[in-house]
């Protein structure tokens, strides 16, 4: 097992060892700029987070709802790039050994080469990489890029994945599978969807990765349900929210790294399996 998906696995190993989901929390990376964007990932993972993943701002994020849209919208009107995340990452891991993992969209990384970017991400300790707009069946170039230099490569699978796709798309992962709550994009919702562990258990069917629920996770109540489900648990929109309503408040960058500190430490321990079997 390469560098990235052995520091992921035991990530995931030791949560289920303390009987919980991992935790894993999303912030866009450069919002509202780099040295508060640090900070907040120093804090998560002070605050129990088990990985961070760290979304590259870009200018059309088509699996984005309207937080997460804005907070790149933040992040590139500071001129914040995918490289200057890689130095980000780097600061990171020379501070925490949390494993990163990047969420980004085609186009920056293809910009950048497969292969460059794969050198740099893993230089700078990123552990593992998701693109929402590139599937497996066109990603062998990056997929076999990320390979040599150690990191995971991550995909996701929807409801609506098709029982034909399902097996492609979970043997060319590597780290965690990522399923998508939602038919939608980002955002926080109400509820989660009733159907939510009989497509957890579809996709159990047919790999041994661990499975990470995102999209649409919100509320510590929300966090327990899925916890009681998956071995991980993804918080992106309900902390870029938090982020926002600091920023908006004028909240300097000690009172709102704490501020966003505090709501995912209650996500946090909300990710108990009381009263759940959890994973052998």
């Amino acid at each position: 097992m390469r560098a990235g998906a052995q520091r992921i696995a035991e990530a995931f190993r030791h949560a289920r060892d303390d009987g919980r989901a991992a935790f894993i929390p999303f912030l866009t990376a450069g919002d509202p700029d780099g040295d508060a964007s640090e900070a907040l990932v120093l804090e998560l993972a002070r605050r129990g987070a088990d990985l961070v993943e760290m979304g590259i701002p870009f200018s059309d994020p088509v699996a984005d709802g309207p937080v997460i849209q804005r907070a790149s919208r933040r992040a590139l009107a500071g001129g914040f790039s995918l490289r200057r995340a890689l130095d980000l990452a780097a600061r990171v891991r020379r501070a925490h050994p949390v494993p990163l993992v990047f969420m980004s969209y085609a186009n920056p990384i293809l910009r950048f080469g497969a292969g460059a970017f794969a050198e740099a991400a893993a230089g700078a300790g990123v552990d593992g990489l998701i693109v929402p707009d590139l599937p497996p069946e066109e990603a062998g170039d990056l997929r076999s890029a990320c390979s040599r230099h150690g990191i995971a490569t991550i995909f996701l699978v929807a409801p609506t994945t098709t029982p034909g796709r399902l097996p492609a798309i979970c043997g060319a992962a590597t780290g965690y599978i990522y399923y998508v709550a939602l038919r939608g994009v980002t955002g926080v919702r109400d509820a989660l969807p009733p159907d939510l562990a009989a497509g957890i258990a579809r996709v159990r069917a047919v790999t041994d990765l661990p499975v990470a629920v995102g999209f649409g996770v919100s509320t510590p109540e929300q966090v327990a349900a899925v916890a009681r489900e998956a071995d991980g648990v993804i918080v992106g929109s309900a902390l870029v929210r938090a982020v926002e309503g600091q920023v908006e408040a004028g909240a300097g960058r000690p009172e709102l790294v704490a501020r966003v500190g505090e709501a995912a430490a209650a996500l946090r321990a909300a990710t108990g399996r009381a009263g759940a079997a959890g994973r052998a």
